[in-house]
């Protein structure tokens, strides 16, 4: 069993099994597989109840006892994805790692995913471990088998890697995070085209805690997060390799986590990376994984193991994982440490929004109204032109131009456009046309006339926008339809979802810092009322209408604090709280509101990747969430939904849409990720 260093903890999952017999367990193993058929339970049972190091005796035993190879009995006797995994665990994890390198190199075509996976996250000590079980096991130099069959500045970092030169973490040098951050700013962001050999140099080299200082620094002056960088300079398996190495350098455990919720979301599991992990970390991390998965993802790794598999596989899995953490949304103590210090990063960080809408160079408002006047004339319309000129205007300059359009030609844009094009063609165009304050009005107005109410499109509206986007909202909802937002919201809803809506529709949230002495005082509040705090202290009326005032009007900053503080005191995250202890439309306004805190363009992510998955398309959200974010932050949404669903936003539109609207959609998503 890989031993702790000195004073740290055991993390791994797997322990040494009390009372351990070599031979005995080597004569259980012979009897489970003698005879006709195999006791599969039996061999489970067994070697995921011991560490790797005992294995290693069991290997030598049974060869001493039976003259025969234990690795080999085993995969005769057993089949499918279960033989793969306990063989797996019956190899020390060098020559585990070498095996799954050697296959990911052999036949037609390589397994660049696994080589990302396995050169990126390892420490100095195991990359040299492995280099010598490669050459070990099949008498061949893992750095030329590794040239041989990759390329370019692919190959260069994976070579760079399999040095293990990587400086030690107490190796920190001051004065050279800032000349990195600039040395990195200058290969990437200043330079026409880009210096790969800095990003190599740089990323491969360096300590953990310096590169960490460097990630740090890098946001500070730049504005955006290395891995922006990255994405924006980098491609291909190359930019796939570096973002693997950004994501081990700020946490392992995490990294894991996600390969592991992406080898089971979706049709289809990846078992071969399940598996490769699962053994792998068995006696490293696991614990870790298994706190940072749920505090992800909201569920257990336990309980996403066992919806996605059968069988013996299911049940070996299982063990490997080493317990369920699903007591909705509680964590235990170093879990909630974890929770805290998401927070904490997500307090420094300070990610520059961008949209991808931006204002044309060289705006001609005489030249477009005639354009679209031509586009529209006669017999038939032309949709490429007007999709053309109206996605690559900013709102400001689309009312240029429809000013210059009545000036023209006497005539009405909108009512023209109205009159050519249709469906969610239309939809999508004509909101574009609106000014933004009268589109959301005109979005409230939609979801609140009618029978029944579009509860969703008001949270996602009034939950989301800034104090300044809601009073421009309010004055365009009365212009346009001669009645006050608040008014129109107390007739259409109710009860404490009504209070929550027309609080939020005052726009007069806080906008200053934290205050700590008052973010504990509001997190004991949020404690009490969800009903997990040890001792209420007032009647449950007014602690409903203090926790409903903080999440409505406190500032983004000070409610981080909040969450924070309320993990802190509590050991449970606010938002799988709410999750489980409220209902209805109250949760979700809520809910929706500690998002948008949390991560706003991940907010709206996930709403994109709802309105489109399964069957059908939710179009008018589609639609929506496309034109109101298009010149805030529809760049960063797009980041955050390939970093969680490894699919880009271009990808899920192309696959969930057609023909015009299609290509006003792409044209607005601004680019392929």
């Amino acid at each position: 069993m890989a031993k702790p260093a000195q004073g740290t903890k055991y993390r791994g999952s797997i322990h040494d099994f009390p009372d351990f017999d070599p031979s005995r367990d080597a004569e259980a193993l012979y009897t489970a597989m003698k005879g006709f058929g195999s006791d599969k339970e039996a061999i489970l049972e067994l070697i995921t109840s011991r560490s790797n190091r005992q294995r290693q005796e069991i290997c030598q035993s049974y060869k001493s006892l039976y003259g025969k190879d234990l690795i080999a009995d085993l995969k005769y006797e057993l089949t499918g994805k279960f033989e793969r995994l306990i063989v797996g665990l019956m190899r020390p994890l060098a020559y585990c790692d070498a095996k799954e390198i050697k296959d990911a190199v052999s036949g037609i075509g390589t397994d660049e995913k696994c080589l990302i996976e396995i050169l990126a996250s390892r420490t100095n000590e195991q990359i040299h471990q492995l280099v010598a079980a490669y050459k070990d096991a099949y008498e061949r130099d893992l750095e030329a088998d590794i040239i041989g069959d990759t390329s370019g500045h692919f190959q260069k970092m994976l070579v760079v890697l399999l040095q293990g030169t990587r400086e030690a973490d107490d190796v920190v040098s001051e004065d050279l995070v800032q000349q990195d951050v600039q040395d990195l700013y200058e290969a990437g962001e200043l330079k026409w085209g880009t210096d790969e050999a800095q990003f190599i140099y740089i990323l491969g080299n360096r300590s953990k805690q310096h590169l960490r200082l460097v990630f740090d620094e890098y946001l500070k002056t730049t504005g955006k997060p290395i891995e922006a960088s990255i994405r924006g300079e980098l491609s291909g398996d190359f930019e796939k390799l570096m973002l693997a190495v950004v994501k081990c350098i700020r946490s392992t455990p995490e990294y894991f986590a996600e390969r592991l919720f992406k080898a089971m979301k979706g049709l289809g599991t990846r078992d071969n990376t399940l598996i490769r992990i699962m053994v792998s970390r068995s006696e490293l991390d696991m614990l870790d994984i298994r706190e940072i998965f749920r505090t992800k993802y909201e569920k257990s790794l336990y309980s996403m193991i066992k919806n996605d598999t059968s069988g013996e596989y299911k049940r070996a899995l299982l063990k490997l994982c080493g317990g369920d953490d699903d007591a909705a949304g509680q964590f235990f103590p170093e879990a909630a440490q974890v929770a805290y210090q998401m927070w904490e990063l997500s307090a420094v960080a300070r990610v520059e929004l961008k949209g991808t809408v931006r204002p044309a160079d060289n705006f001609n408002p005489d030249a477009d109204a005639k354009a679209l006047r031509k586009a529209m004339k006669g017999l038939g319309t032309d949709e490429d032109t007007i999709i053309d000129i109206i996605t690559h205007r900013s709102n400001a300059q689309r009312q240029q131009i429809r000013q210059t359009f009545k000036s023209h030609f006497g005539r009405d844009l909108m009512a023209d456009l109205k009159s050519e094009i249709s469906g969610d063609l239309a939809r999508l165009i004509l909101g574009l046309m609106m000014p933004p304050a009268h589109y959301d009005a005109k979005q409230l107005k939609k979801a609140m006339e009618g029978a029944g109410t579009d509860e969703k499109a008001l949270i996602e509206i009034l939950a989301t926008r800034t104090n300044a986007e809601i009073r421009a909202i309010c004055e365009a909802y009365k212009e346009d339809y001669h009645k006050s937002l608040e008014d129109a919201l107390s007739s259409d809803t109710s009860g404490h979802f009504k209070r929550i809506l027309v609080s939020l529709a005052t726009g007069n949230r806080e906008e200053g810092g934290e205050d700590r002495d008052q973010a504990r005082e509001d997190a004991q509040v949020a404690a009490e009322i969800l009903e997990i705090a040890d001792t209420p202290s007032g009647d449950k009326t007014s602690l409903e209408t203090r926790f409903m005032t903080i999440l409505c009007t406190r500032s983004y900053q000070h409610l981080r604090r909040v969450f924070q503080e309320f993990v802190k005191m509590t050991n449970y995250d606010v938002e799988h709280t709410i999750k489980k202890e409220m209902s209805g439309d109250v949760r979700d306004v809520f809910v929706a509101i500690v998002q948008s805190v949390k991560n706003k363009p991940l907010f709206f992510a996930d709403k994109l990747y709802k309105s489109m998955k399964g069957a059908g398309t939710d179009e008018k959200t589609l639609t929506r969430i496309m034109i109101s974010r298009s010149e805030i932050d529809l760049l960063n949404i797009r980041r955050e939904f390939i970093e969680k669903y490894d699919k880009s936003l271009h990808q899920a539109i192309e696959g969930d849409t057609s023909g015009d609207f299609l290509k006003a959609l792409l044209a607005i998503c601004g680019g392929e990720d």
